[in-house]
């Protein structure tokens, strides 16, 4: 026998106790002005401050990227050529990091083969589950998968092994996907009265596509003279093999006017010139064209489910994946619950856990076939977190975007519960956030200001929530802020009828929507709202509002790259190019970056990027125009005393009084920078690069582009999203300029002080999916606050301390 002695254990080091802390020292990234902060691990720790403060440039851009760009260089040389090269950020020290795991609001790709169950596995867990439990069996898991062709083939190969020698082979594999609409669920019909009018011919001019004029050689001409068609016939009198030529024809060279040409049917033509192309990108009157030109309609093949037949036909218990996707999640999970196979009880285990983890985050009422581009920035950024929701990791520094998007306050208590739980678990948990309930149950609070843009970038705070509470900045005068009841509301100069809406979870849903005033819908995520405000407005927008116009600005993102800028987004650069030229009597492309003006060195980007592979590209200011992106011989073009760099470097508050007055006065640019104050973007710099802007920057440089649209009713889809309790202010103060001004205001809105400031509030529930589709409240926030009589009632009641 031998014994075994136990050496008692050293004690822990203390060099390793001093990385209890995330040190940040010197971080100069965007606006940030060599901020150091200290951060401790372990703990909860939320980031606040005014919209473009430096929250985001902190917390994403410096911390979350270094710990990313320095887990990737553990990777060999040949993974790393394969993802993406982030550069080191501009900081002196950065120690403490852990491994991020970055959760956030950006939303899902809309491509139509992603469904909220292809994104999360629980589809691939789903089709594993059919191809071994399904009857009748008709595959491996890819034949359950709507993106998964089915394939046969059948040839000679030749086997280089000794003798060469031709071996005949054949080849098949079984997909799910519907062969009609190619696993997209819907099929699109083009209607060719809006492509051009068949009681003309094309030398009449009867084409009506955008562009299309008849004396245009590039695309009117080819079928004017490639000899398919006769030029001089009205189109409804072509014969058969013209009409067939004319629409369809395959790609064929022709020789026009001596020139080698491709002539192809107008319908292919049709679809690769404008159904290729992304719709937010087209000029508004193109992507107008598109939506009356061409309609999307459920594929009768498959009834809308992208599954073949085969698919469809094998079932357990009496559903097959197709019913199973359809479902809402928490049904799903009580139905996978009920399933009892040992063979597969690890699947099943593993399928109901996930299943179990949306209901949880408050995601129960999605279903899996629900396309992930439909999900609200909310919705995507909880569905990202569903993955780590289980995750036996700990250590890990977790990063988070305003989780509280999209969330009623009564869902807010549980999203604050998972975060807690994350923490709890041993993790470091950092959130960007400016909702007071969430701050409330931080352990540690960075409050970054005092301003925005340059007037940001510092910290003004760190500390306790007591201690924001008690600090002189602008989130702590702020925090206990509440929005009183209106005294007196608005009476309403008339009502939009909506009638039996069905959208959706709507439950043939009557509701009037006053005219005339600040109107908000609530309710808990996934009660209707949006399907109320959009799908049933976008449908009465003309007879319904008296003939005026519906704008819309919902939480569609905008695509902006390093060469787009709030004067190009907004066409403010337009009017004062051609100022620009008109007063130097040149061309008005010479004064945009993009076009003849731009430095021939650096394209117009004003930096030169040079890629290295596997390391990080490095971007170098621009030798030639010093980052100023235009050619030297376009500076010395001057209009009001400044050159078009000086311009662009200007804020919009500069900008506005120097367009206004005097020999630089520009109306209609003067116009474009008013609204952007009017939303509160005053700070901005009109050739700042969009894709430095924040979330909630973006979405007001969106609201102020739509207030130049004419339209009575205005339609806004929760427009606090990104914004400090300070400015939440502003926004209220612009609502009522736009009501009193003789607009219709609708706002689709969780926060309650946009709730108290209503006229009008029309409440949807009780529940979510199935449970809600009710409007279950109509009236004013007073009366909405004396009954208590919904979940909303509530919590407003809490919050106007009635």
């Amino acid at each position: 026998m031998t014994t075994r002695t136990r050496t008692q254990s050293p004690p822990a080091s203390r060099g390793a106790d001093r990385h209890e802390l995330i040190r940040v020292h010197g971080a100069r990234v965007n606006n940030l002005k060599d901020v150091s902060v200290e951060i401790p691990k372990r703990r909860l720790t939320v980031f606040t401050g005014v919209s473009g403060s430096g929250k985001s440039s902190l917390v994403f851009d410096t911390i979350a990227a270094e710990s990313q760009r320095l887990i990737n260089e553990t990777y060999s040389a040949f993974v790393q050529g394969f993802m993406p090269t982030p550069a080191r950020p501009d900081v002196d020290v950065l120690e403490g990091l852990t491994t991020a795991i970055v959760v956030d609001q950006q939303r899902m790709g809309s491509d139509p083969r992603s469904t909220v169950g292809t994104v999360t596995d629980a589809h691939a867990m789903l089709r594993i589950l059919f191809s071994r439990l399904g009857t009748p069996h008709i595959g491996p898991p890819g034949a359950f998968s709507f993106n998964t062709a089915s394939v046969r083939a059948s040839g000679a190969i030749t086997v280089e092994r000794g003798d060469k020698k031709a071996v005949k082979a054949t080849y098949e594999r079984t997909g799910g996907m519907c062969t009609r609409c190619e696993g997209r669920g819907a099929v699109s019909d083009i209607d060719l009265a809006q492509l051009y009018d068949d009681s003309k011919s094309l030398a009449e001019g009867a084409f009506t596509i955008p562009g299309w004029k008849s004396d245009s050689f590039w695309t009117v001409g080819v079928y004017a003279a490639s000899g398919f068609v006769d030029p001089d016939k009205p189109i409804r009198e072509f014969t058969e093999q013209e009409r067939q030529d004319f629409l369809y024809r395959e790609p064929v060279k022709v020789k026009v006017k001596g020139v080698n040409l491709t002539y192809e049917g107008l319908i292919p033509k049709i679809q690769k010139s404008f159904l290729s192309k992304d719709k937010e990108s087209m000029q508004p009157h193109v992507r107008a064209f598109v939506e009356r030109a061409v309609t999307f309609t459920t594929c009768p093949g498959c009834d809308g489910t992208r599954l073949s037949e085969g698919a469809r036909s094998s079932k357990i218990e009496g559903i097959n994946i197709a019913d199973a996707c359809a479902m809402e999640i928490r049904d799903l999970a009580e139905w996978v619950r009920g399933l009892s196979e040992p063979s597969v009880a690890p699947l099943l285990a593993a399928l109901g856990g996930t299943l179990d983890s949306f209901v949880e985050i408050g995601l129960g009422y999605l279903a899996l076939e629900r396309p992930s581009g439909t999900l609200s920035g909310g919705e995507a950024q909880r569905v990202k977190m569903i993955r780590h929701l289980g995750s036996p990791l700990t250590d890990v520094t977790y990063v988070f975007d305003e989780p509280t998007i999209g969330l009623h306050p009564h869902d807010i208590q549980r999203m604050n519960d998972l975060l807690l739980r994350l923490r709890d678990k041993g993790n470091t948990v950092l959130v960007v956030e400016h909702k007071p309930e969430t701050i409330a149950i931080a352990d540690h609070v960075v409050d970054l200001g005092p301003g925005a843009g340059t007037a940001g970038g510092t910290v003004c705070f760190e500390g306790t929530v007591d201690g924001l509470r008690g600090g002189d900045t602008v989130t702590g005068r702020h925090f206990d802020d509440r929005a009183a009841l209106k005294e007196s509301v608005r009476k309403p100069s008339g009502a939009l009828e909506i009638r039996g809406a069905t959208a959706h979870n709507l439950r043939d849903v009557d509701v009037d929507i006053p005219l005339g005033v600040l109107t908000v819908v609530t309710g808990v995520a996934g009660s209707g709202k949006s399907s109320l405000v959009h799908g049933s407005l976008g449908t009465s927008s003309g007879a319904g509002a008296g003939g005026e116009g519906v704008v819309s600005v919902d939480q569609s993102p905008i695509r902006g790259s390093r060469r787009s800028n709030p004067a190009t987004y907004t066409g403010l650069l337009e009017p004062i190019r051609k100022a620009f030229a008109k007063a130097n009597g040149v061309k008005p492309a010479l004064f945009s970056a993009n076009s003849e003006g731009a430095c021939p060195t650096c394209n117009g980007a004003g930096v030169v990027f040079t890629d290295l592979a596997m390391m990080a590209g490095v971007a170098s200011p621009c030798e030639d125009c010093e980052g100023k992106r235009f050619q030297a011989s376009v500076l010395e073009y001057r209009f009001g005393g400044r050159d078009i760099s000086e311009v662009l470097a200007m804020s919009v508050t500069e900008a506005e009084e120097f367009f206004g007055s005097g020999e630089a006065r520009i109306p209609a640019a003067h116009r474009v920078l008013g609204r952007l104050a009017d939303v509160g973007l005053g700070y901005l710099t009109l050739g700042q690069p969009l894709n430095t802007l924040s979330g909630g920057e973006r979405q007001r440089l969106k609201l102020a582009v739509h207030m130049a649209e004419k339209g009575g009713v205005y339609v806004l889809d929760e427009p606090t999203t990104g914004l400090h309790l300070a400015d939440v202010e502003q926004l209220l103060g612009l609502l009522d300029r736009l009501v009193d001004s003789g607009k219709s205001v609708i706002v689709v809105e969780h926060h309650q002080a946009v709730m108290a400031h209503a006229d009008w509030i029309i409440d949807l529930g009780p529940g979510a999916g199935h449970d809600g589709g009710h409007v279950v409240f109509e009236g004013t926030p007073a009366d909405l606050v004396a009954a208590r009589s919904t979940l909303t009632g509530e919590h407003l009641a809490s919050y106007v301390g009635a």
